[in-house]
């Protein structure tokens, strides 16, 4: 198939939504179709337009579906759609719902949290991750530090310094380093994380890495937090179960729906204290860290990319199927 992937990050961005694009146009390709992806749609012909982003992409998704009644559309849910204005959608967002065939969401629990009458269109799709497994084995560890990563854009959504705050109040002991990889979204969080540089020597900002360098930090890093208040299903925590790190969580369902409800790691968002409490039990409980390494090394499968291609498949097979009655 001739397939249009819409996505709002511009190339070379370093975004999830971009990194997400340039990954299923590979696993696309793979399965013998033709992949180009935009981030503006102007009724060029395709056989299937997939979509990032519901509300971002809509201008994008009403010149598909306007242009090309017939043809199949799949629309992926990010956290922005299903969380900012959960219990008020804006008519942008719920028209993308509505005009798709089918939706894609990337964690479990993604159906408990959209509209009923959009639940039977969705397909469940976990990110995957290209990380080598053998980081882990052949991590090296500075003496004297409990290393402890935080991945992403600095950004309200991702509530980036927690686990930095959550530092401040470990006792002086504590061997435990948080390392915080990402660009700041703005100024405000320019000046915030720089404040926190500058007060809080457990703390360090090492800006925006390449892949590389972010697969050398997490395989020189003990736990990586994961403490977002709204996230869609992220990326860092696949790449962190398929790298064997173990993953301290907001309970949010963006993580659970990726963790699991069983999972051990999991600090109520937003709280700083129990965050430190967490922090402090993997550093000093080894029997938790363990575990922790236990259960991510359990859910590594669900993240390898040929799920992630046989899920993609689905979702498309499917769109094509209500359209015309025929999979591809």
């Amino acid at each position: 198939m001739n397939i249009i992937l819409i996505t709002p990050a511009a190339p070379g961005s370093k975004a999830g939504n971009r990194a997400t694009a340039e990954r299923w146009k590979m696993l696309l390709e793979r399965s013998g179709n033709k992949v180009s992806i935009v981030t503006a749609y102007g009724g060029q012909p395709c056989d299937l337009l997939l979509a990032l982003h519901a509300w971002r992409s809509h201008e994008a998704i009403r010149t598909f579906r306007n242009t090309f009644p017939g043809r199949p559309l799949v629309v992926t849910l990010t956290g922005t759609d299903i969380y900012r204005h959960q219990y008020e959608y804006p008519e942008q967002t719920l028209y993308s719902m509505q005009a798709a065939d089918v939706l894609i969401g990337l964690h479990s629990l993604v159906g408990d949290d959209i509209p009923e009458p959009f639940r039977d269109k969705l397909v469940t799709l976990f990110q995957s991750s290209e990380l080598p497994a053998e980081h882990r084995t052949k991590a090296v560890y500075e003496a004297g530090f409990f290393d402890v990563c935080v991945i992403g854009h600095l950004r309200d959504e991702k509530d980036s310094l927690r686990a930095a705050k959550a530092a401040r109040f470990l006792p002086a002991n504590s061997c435990i380093r948080v390392s915080c990889a990402g660009k700041p979204h703005n100024e405000h969080w320019q000046n915030l994380a720089t404040q926190e540089l500058r007060e809080n020597p457990r703390f360090r900002w090492l800006g925006e890495l390449e892949k590389k360098e972010t697969a050398r930090l997490m395989a020189s890093s003990q736990v990586l937090v994961m403490s977002s208040v709204m996230e869609g299903g992220a990326n860092v925590v696949s790449e962190a179960c398929l790298a064997g790190l173990p993953v301290i969580a907001s309970d949010i369902p963006g993580n659970i729906g990726l963790l699991g409800s069983d999972y051990a790691g999991y600090y109520p968002v937003g709280d700083t204290q129990a965050l430190t409490d967490q922090l402090l039990r993997a550093e000093g409980d080894s029997k938790f860290l363990a575990l922790l390494h236990e259960q991510v090394r359990r859910l590594a499968n669900q993240f390898r990319p040929e799920q992630e291609q046989k899920a993609l498949e689905q979702a498309l097979s499917l769109a094509v199927q209500r359209c015309s009655g025929n999979t591809f």
